[in-house]
């Protein structure tokens, strides 16, 4: 079972010798539509050392823009972290009408949690033109996390030809291969919401890592993990009590025994990527229509002889994942205190 690391502060000087014995960090960007477990996502990579989070980039989705928005900055600041920028991004989807889930996440969002109004604001300009400004000036170096629809991801692909080669890498939670979906009996819903935006990521040759339903709908965290974590009194602990009562008894209403850690899994990718089993695949999404609309499906058997192009968890030891998430929010509990 994996371990907490160790925290580290990093701007304190560090012996030579001892420097390879640190976590290598990876240079993230995360662009979201905070979502419970967006909020979640953000929270395990402040407390992860091998996760250097260089900014938020706000979509539609789960919720409106506008409270993407507010959600992403005001969670920064209760987790301390308020110099990372956030970037507004898309109102709409490319294609399909605005969707939204106040039934699994609340009104605002963020479950029954009542954060004060950010105080930080999101730096000028649109998302895709940052996303594009910061991976250009670094190719190769920075890796996006979308854990929500892609639009963002797709109009960046779109306006900006040089944008693909340039990113490192996606990982996105996002579809379902073998496992029905959870807004429609075949779509996951961050597909579903923008298929047209999926199926130009899907194909635009960059390295991706896909999250499915498949694997996240095993990684649960339930009321005895909630009732582990209040034994610390933090502001942190107080917020995802309250921010996943909502999300727990929407999970509860649709049959499953606790609310799936969908967006924080997409991190085990750097923590500890020995819990997936990825396998390569060509990976598609349906854009005709139908009822079919929004479902990704995987060439599992290679019948149309067309090469992979992204690899997919198609397994996870679940329960060692929600125990690593659970010990890196108790440790970031102990660290910010009233």
């Amino acid at each position: 079972m994996p371990k907490a690391a160790t925290q580290i502060e990093y701007n304190l000087p560090i012996p030579n010798e001892l420097r390879p014995l640190l976590p290598v960090t990876k240079r993230i960007m995360i662009d979201t539509d905070p979502g419970v477990d967006d909020a979640l996502a953000f929270l395990l990579a402040l407390a992860s050392p091998e996760i250097q989070l260089e900014a938020l980039t706000t979509t539609q989705g789960n919720v409106t823009l506008e409270k993407a928005t507010a959600n992403a900055l005001a969670v920064l600041e209760l987790a301390r972290a308020s110099h990372i920028p956030v970037a507004r991004g898309s109102l709409l989807p490319l294609v399909e009408p605005l969707r939204a889930s106040a039934f699994v996440h609340g009104e605002s969002g963020i479950g029954n949690s009542r954060l004060p109004q950010p105080q930080a604001k999101p730096v000028p300009g649109h998302a895709v033109d940052y996303l594009i400004e910061r991976v250009l000036a670094e190719p190769g170096e920075l890796s996006i996390f979308p854990i929500g629809p892609l639009t963002n991801i797709a109009m960046a692909i779109r306006k900006e030809p040089r944008f693909a080669s340039a990113i490192k890498e996606l990982v996105i939670m996002g579809g379902a291969i073998l496992e029905r979906g959870n807004i429609t009996p075949q779509a996951e819903f961050n597909i579903y919401v923008d298929p047209h935006a999926a199926h130009i990521v899907f194909h635009s040759g960059i390295p991706i890592t896909l999250i499915p339903l498949d694997v996240t709908h095993k990684c649960l965290l339930k009321q005895e993990h909630i009732d582990r974590l209040m034994q610390i009194s933090s502001p942190i602990s107080r917020f995802i009590r309250d921010a996943v009562e909502v999300y727990l008894d929407a999970s509860t209403q649709l049959g499953y025994e606790g609310s799936s850690l969908h967006d924080p899994l997409t991190l085990a990718t750097i923590l500890a990527p020995e819990l997936l089993t990825l396998k390569e695949y060509y990976v598609d999404v349906d854009i005709s229509g139908g009822v079919s609309m929004g479902k990704t499906f995987a060439d599992i058997p290679n019948v149309l002889k067309k090469p992979a192009n992204m690899k997919v968890a198609m397994q996870v030891r679940g329960a060692e994942f929600v125990e690593l998430f659970l010990q890196r929010m108790e440790d970031l509990s102990r660290r910010i205190t009233d």
